[in-house]
């Protein structure tokens, strides 16, 4: 149930076409669906505006399949998934609706968001090898409603690529900088932009980049102001973070 629905619920029992007791036994059932090896939790679209996401790996494909039918069956037009394999979209084409992107691993169970895209987030990536969780920023902003634009390949090494694109940075609201190898990619747009920058540290780089842990080091000792970091290779935490600044407004 989201604040929509709630709002409809409430109305309904305000002119009389919906009891009391038939509102609160609504309200009663919706705070989780206990699947036994999930619990779905259906209330978090009232407190936060948008519903569960379903982290993907670890899952198999029949769990995953059954608590999308759940949420959908619930009343959610669309359902992410994040971190899903190909094997496990292939299977659940077969029984919902499913949109997949192979790149980021992303998908959308039901319908395709169609609300208009407001605002303006930009996805800076170092290098091509930080893409995959890039996309998983970019796929996730844009499931929620925002614009979003992409830079990708704009790296330190040869930062004149960031600098001829300072026009489009100067005019987002929010820039997420992903950086594999040592990360420095979110300091230098932390110092030219006057945004929030969500860093995000990636995995991509050789021996002592320990899987990531040194980029991450890097952005959480950042010098640039206005800059926040998420987990290595959370794409999906910086889209979700950077729409909701973006909705401030």
């Amino acid at each position: 149930m989201n604040k929509d629905e709630l709002k409809s619920l409430l109305s309904a029992v305000q002119d009389g076409s919906l009891s009391v007791d038939d509102a609160l036994l609504k309200i009663k059932i919706e705070p989780f669906e206990d699947l036994g090896f999930a619990k779905i939790d259906t209330h978090r679209g009232v407190r936060q505006g948008a519903g569960e996401v379903i982290y993907g790996a670890g899952k198999t494909s029949e769990q995953i399949l059954k608590i999308c039918q759940k949420m959908l069956d619930g009343g959610e037009k669309s359902v992410l998934v994040t971190r899903l394999s190909a094997e496990s979209a292939d299977y659940l084409k077969q029984h919902i609706s499913l949109t997949y992107d192979e790149v980021s691993k992303i998908a959308v169970a039901g319908e395709m968001p169609t609300a208009k895209r407001v605002g303006n987030i930009v996805i800076a990536t170092g290098g091509t090898s930080d893409i995959p969780v890039a996309e998983e920023a970019a796929q996730t902003a844009e499931f929620y409603g925002n614009n979003v634009k992409r830079l990708y390949d704009v790296g330190v090494s040869g930062v004149h690529r960031l600098l001829d694109n300072a026009h489009i940075l100067a005019d987002a609201r929010v820039v997420i900088a992903v950086a594999g190898m040592e990360g420095a990619l979110a300091s230098v747009v932390g110092g030219m932009v006057d945004c929030p920058v969500i860093a995000v540290p990636t995995s991509v780089g050789y021996g002592a980049n320990f899987k990531g842990l040194s980029a991450l080091l890097s952005m959480l000792n950042s010098c640039a102001s206005g800059v926040t970091v998420v987990n290595i290779d959370n794409g999906f935490g910086a889209g979700y973070t950077a729409s909701m600044i973006n909705k401030m407004g």
